[in-house]
């Protein structure tokens, strides 16, 4: 009586339309990323929650998925894409022009200051591989050129960088940040322009402005300060914050589960002093980096993963023994005192 149906499968006559749409930008979601040319931008499509970035560049539509649902982030990609853009770009073009004398050379020699950034950051990358730079440098490197350098000059040719650019560039830096900084950053802009001589991009390093760095020790707690911090952190031991989550929220920008003093805070302190590290240093030392060393005197040897390029072990002062076997009993009890913990 019923006529049975075998693979049946049809699509409606819109099914091609829909899914177009859904790669489609949204056009409320187009957002040009500073300083850069118009045709870079990022944008929303309705297939996926991520940024997406596009480029026409080189005869052609570029685009690719930022992997981010952070607006900055997504622009900090963008810029990134656009430099590889320009530098195979460039490469395909030497290619041309080493195998054709008619070859239009200027084309080649067409690179941002973005462009040769990016060269800069691979060769970079390389001498961290074998050892010769560290970890946490290359990562201050990308920082500074995402945060300051790039939205600045990123988008200029590597022949326009002029003293008079780079003056501005350092006064608008010293408007925000100490004269340490700010040379840090034009170390960072005569690497890249040193590079882009040695690759023949530029005839001449043009002149970078001197910055004079003034020196300014930081603040420092006297004994009786110290002493007054550390019994104030073991009587708070357990002592809930008096701001409430929606207070901190606002003032810190972040909320804990449980907003309580936590027990080891005095512990950290002294040991952070008795044994010179940062908190940065805190932060990743386990207790396969700690060794006790008994001998004429008793101390501890540390022996941290590279930090600011700093990979030699750390010797520290006695008391920072008793600190430690404090913790280690303290923590044993919570059944948090393996190696890697």
């Amino acid at each position: 009586m019923f006529a049975t149906v075998v693979n049946y499968q049809r699509g409606a006559a819109n099914d091609g339309v829909l899914l177009r749409t859904r790669t489609v930008p949204i056009p409320t979601s187009i957002t040009a990323v500073p300083n850069y040319p118009n045709k870079l931008v990022v944008y929303k499509i309705s297939a996926s929650k991520y940024w997406q970035v596009r480029c026409w560049h080189a005869g052609r539509l570029h685009k690719r998925s930022t992997k981010t649902t952070k607006l900055n982030l997504a622009q900090r990609y963008a810029r990134w894409f656009y430099e590889q853009l320009l530098i195979k770009h460039s490469t395909h073009a030497n290619l041309i022009a080493a195998n054709s004398a008619t070859a239009d050379t200027d084309t080649a020699k067409q690179l941002t200051f973005g462009a040769v950034a990016a060269q800069v950051y691979a060769n970079e990358q390389a001498r961290v591989e074998r050892g010769e730079y560290g970890a946490g440098s290359l990562r201050m490197f990308r920082n500074r050129l995402d945060a300051q350098i790039l939205p600045a000059i990123g988008a200029k040719y590597i022949d326009e960088i002029t003293y008079q650019l780079l003056l501005l560039f350092a006064q608008s830096l010293s408007a925000k940040f100490s004269t340490t900084t700010v040379s840090h950053y034009l170390v960072i802009v005569r690497k890249v322009l040193t590079h882009a001589k040695r690759t023949e991009l530029i005839e001449q390093v043009p002149d970078v402005p001197k910055i004079k760095v003034r020196s300014a020790s930081r603040g420092a707690f006297t004994p009786t300060e110290y002493w007054q911090l550390l019994r104030a952190a073991r009587a708070l031991r357990g002592a809930a914050h008096p701001d409430s989550r929606k207070d901190m929220r606002k003032k810190l920008h972040q909320c804990y589960n449980h907003n309580t003093m936590p027990p080891d805070l005095a512990w950290a302190i002294g040991f952070m002093v008795n044994s010179f590290i940062r908190p940065g240093d805190l932060v990743k030392l386990r207790h396969r980096h700690v060794e006790v060393v008994h001998s004429k005197q008793t101390y501890l040897r540390l022996t941290l993963p590279e930090t600011k390029l700093h990979d030699a072990p750390i010797v520290t002062l006695q008391p920072a023994v008793r600190i430690y076997q404090q913790i280690c009993q303290y923590q044993t009890a919570h059944v948090r005192a393996g190696a890697n913990d």
